[in-house]
């Protein structure tokens, strides 16, 4: 009979969620809905000296920003609790001593430089490096009385020696062979009572009942090792499922070096939770190999690991950008506006309160902004003009822009045509503007540049008859008087 599907995402909290990591849960997520199981989230807390709670917090945040949520884990339970490692010292031993009392663990005196002697005496005669087994042979009453006598020691399981080569059938690599020969009595629990990661890892697993362990091809070699706990324990193996790396655009592993590699730091400039979903999803899988906007809906109702590539993927900031600036025109005004507030907060140009008492002119900026910013961080930049009090010229748009004397004449004429307009449309703004270089003899793009510095205080602005729509009359009169001021000072 089939089990019900169970995957977890297993982070260890020494560090932000990285894109990497972020991935991998995606696809563990994914995984779950689409077939109805269970995802759960278990933070491997096991390294005490690095594991925060600060970085707890920030892995947790960082998914469900991206829209994952779990059905067993932290801050929600669940009955294979409890969900951190660090809380489940009390299961690592029962393990252990199962496997004590079975006669499938020892225990291993050789020091750590005696251990360091053996293997480089291995390698000078160009033999197998592992552990050679010598505390295997111990008789148990001798092994007992020294554990007894306070003798420092760790547990190593006891490999079958001669037997089969570990074989298993990855999700998305086929067969794979580990040769058995090649894998030592490795260590279980270490000096100190504390288990390594490949046996707490397998205890985990087993203890709430994982059917499928989808994660970064970076694990493939402890695969074999925990292979053999799983059947030490009596323990059924789960499906394993190993995905390729991300490369940066050098074909070299995605690093710092790449530039930012965490969640938050993408969320902080200005990448929407579902173009990242999105474009993570892409990194390894696809839909039907041209689909490029797949929406968290899409995802979970199609995903599947037989169309989880085997090649590296390559992390395109450029493709990621592109991408957000789809999510960002798809808004609706209203969706635009309320998403795009937080960041005009954080700029202090608008509160709450004031969309709240201006939320039909919001509606009105946002379409003029979605067509021209890839990343939400650009907005507040953009519009700041609207929001201030007066405008600051740089000096490159003003030479530019006022280099033209007839323009620069021309802003006094532009000032009066908008004073002197009875609807403030921009529609009518648009037409007493473009009137103005026509009975002045100028082209229109020197006066509309010369107006858009003006108003804006750059060459590059949203649409021009809107935002002066939205700025208003005074302010936009005043600002095309004082340009004029400057110029001819």
């Amino acid at each position: 009979m089939t089990r019900p599907v169970r995957v977890r995402f297993a982070p260890s909290p020494t560090g932000s969620l990285h894109i990497g990591g972020a991935r991998t849960a995606i696809y563990n997520w994914a995984f779950a809905r689409r077939s109805g199981g269970t995802f759960i989230l278990r933070i491997d807390d096991t390294d005490a000296e690095r594991s925060t709670q600060e970085n707890t917090g920030v892995i947790l945040r960082s998914l469900r920003w991206l829209g994952l949520d779990w059905d067993e884990g932290p801050e929600i339970g669940g009955a294979h609790g409890p969900y951190f490692q660090s809380e489940r010292a009390g299961l690592y031993r029962e393990a252990l001593e199962f496997l004590r009392a079975s006669g499938q663990a020892y225990p291993c005196f050789c020091s750590a430089e005696e251990l360091a002697a053996k293997r480089e005496a291995a390698r000078s005669r160009g033999g197998f490096s592992g552990y050679d087994r010598t505390c295997r042979a111990l008789p148990a009453r001798e092994a007992a009385d020294r554990i007894d006598a306070g003798a420092p020691h760790v547990w190593r399981i006891k490999v079958p020696v001669g037997g089969d080569d570990i074989t298993f059938d990855d999700a998305v690599r086929g067969e794979i062979v580990f040769p058995a020969d090649a894998m030592d009595d490795f260590v279980l629990a270490r000096t100190d009572g504390s288990p390594t990661y490949n046996f707490a890892t397998v205890v985990d697993d087993w203890k709430m009942e994982i059917t499928h362990v989808i994660r970064g091809d970076d694990h493939l070699s402890n695969t074999p090792r925990q292979i053999v706990v799983f059947e030490a324990l009596g323990a059924e193996v789960p499906r394993f499922a190993h995905l390729s790396m991300i490369w940066g655009a050098d074909g070299k592993k995605l690093s710092k070096r790449h530039g930012a590699t965490s969640v938050e730091a993408y969320r902080d400039g200005g990448i929407l939770p579902e173009a990242l979903l999105n474009y993570l999803a892409l990194l390894g899988w696809s839909l039907d190999g041209e689909t490029t906007i797949v929406s968290a809906r899409t995802l979970t109702e199609n995903f599947s690991m037989e169309r989880i590539s085997k090649t590296p993927a390559i992390f395109d900031l450029e493709k990621l950008e592109w991408m957000n600036g789809v999510y960002i025109r798809e808004m609706t005004p209203r969706q635009l506006a309320e998403r795009m507030m937080p960041w005009l907060a954080e700029a202090g140009l608008a509160t709450t309160d004031d969309f709240q008492s201006r939320e039909a002119w919001y509606l009105e900026l946002a379409p003029l902004v979605s067509e021209r910013v890839k990343r939400m961080t650009e907005i507040a930049p953009a519009v700041g003009f609207l929001f201030a009090d007066g405008v600051t010229v740089l000096e490159s748009a003003a030479a530019k822009a006022f280099a033209d004397e007839a323009a620069v004449s021309a802003l006094g004429a532009a000032s009066d045509a908008l004073m002197g307009l009875d609807d403030w449309t921009t529609e009518s703004i648009e037409a007493a503007l473009r009137a103005v270089p026509e009975s002045l003899g100028i082209k229109p793009k020197v006066l509309f540049q010369a107006v858009r510095v003006a108003v804006t205080g750059s060459l590059v602005s949203p649409p021009l008859f809107e935002s002066v729509a939205l700025l208003g009359r005074e302010a936009s009169v005043a600002r095309l008087r004082a340009a004029h001021a400057r110029a001819t000072g």
